[in-house]
């Protein structure tokens, strides 16, 4: 494809799934209402019951959008298909959950199967650090994408904070594919995954009438982690750890802070950074806005890391990344009032 041809596309396939979203979520609104309330618990935001699996109308949107795509423009492999099938089984996973809650044992096990699944079809000589034994680093791999698979479903606690997440990182990662900084077919799937977003974008506005659900959450981060694994093997690792570098910060040190408590981190609650800061004075808009704008300062270090490659310019990106989503945790876990005095 030209690049015109190949811009293009990508405009299409956002604008394409962003209405096929948005058709989706107001025809299955009214099941969603009758069937499928989340109820406030000890880790939500929302106060009132609000119906949740618009999630369902965002992975069929930007599955059957990217789909078409590459069968059309390009020659879908067989990893691709297994990372769809993938979705589909995790998504399913995460409706059953969202209508009657899981063990979490049985619940990571399937999700781990999945990965496993498109870990095995992946090329043997796709590899990120050869220094590694290729069956160490997929072991490694395996572990990474479970957490990010469900650290996306934590984070995901918050209206329209998805959104700020999700939008701006596959449009940069559906530039990096114009760039060919990816291949075509990922850029597809996050040029789709953007425009599915971007027509749920509505219904999660603040106040939220309608969320995600983990049939939403759970595949978009196996999705997210598929476009992350496939920068790191064209060779710009600092960029897949960039992108994603606010989620993986709040997640993780949130995780990391309950072990050391000693404190029941699988059971909901209200720790995150994200959190927190509606605890300390910040509203809902006010998160959300500061979470975009980091997410954009973060995928323009990517696009840096990738445009200026070199250990030295990938070294002082990820410290400039580091340094301000650093300032961001720090003023989300801050009292409002205490920061403006």
């Amino acid at each position: 494809m030209s690049p015109s041809e190949t811009i293009a596309a990508l405009i299409a396939l956002v604008i394409a799934a962003a209405i096929l979203s948005a058709a989706c979520i107001r025809a299955i609104h009214p099941l969603l209402v009758r069937y499928a309330l989340a109820r406030p618990n000890a880790r939500s935001s929302h106060r009132i019951p609000t119906p949740q699996g618009a999630g369902i109308a965002v992975i069929a949107a930007s599955l059957l959008v990217a789909g078409i795509a590459v069968v059309w423009f390009a020659s879908p492999s067989l990893t691709l298909w297994v990372l769809f099938g993938s979705t589909v089984t995790i998504a399913t996973v995460g409706a059953i959950d969202d209508l009657r809650p899981m063990p979490v044992l049985p619940r990571l096990g399937l999700q781990a199967l999945c990965i496993l699944a498109i870990l095995l079809v992946l090329p043997g000589q796709n590899q990120i650090t050869p220094i590694l034994p290729l069956w160490l680093e997929r072991a490694l791999l395996l572990v990474a994408a479970l957490w990010f698979v469900n650290l996306t479903n934590f984070m995901d606690g918050l209206d329209w904070i998805t959104v700020a997440e999700v939008v701006p990182v596959t449009a940069a990662l559906a530039l990096m594919g114009f760039a060919s900084a990816i291949p075509l077919p990922t850029a597809f799937l996050a040029a789709a995954l953007c425009g599915a977003m971007l027509g749920f974008a509505p219904f999660n506005k603040p106040v939220a009438k309608l969320f995600l659900g983990d049939v939403g959450s759970l595949p978009i981060g196996l999705l997210l982690a598929w476009c992350f694994l496939e920068l790191a093997y064209a060779g710009h690792l600092a960029a897949a750890i960039l992108l994603p570098l606010y989620y993986l910060c709040d997640a993780t040190i949130t995780l990391l802070r309950r072990m050391a408590r000693r404190e029941p981190f699988w059971i909901a609650h209200r720790s995150h950074f994200y959190q927190r800061a509606t605890d300390n004075g910040y509203s809902v808009q006010d998160v959300v806005q500061r979470v975009f704008l980091l997410n954009i300062g973060l995928a323009s270090l990517a696009g840096l890391s990738i445009y200026l490659p070199g250990a030295v310019s990938d070294i002082v990106v990820l410290l400039v990344g580091a340094g301000s989503v650093s300032l961001v945790l720090r003023q989300f876990g801050t009292l409002r009032n205490r920061q403006a005095g």
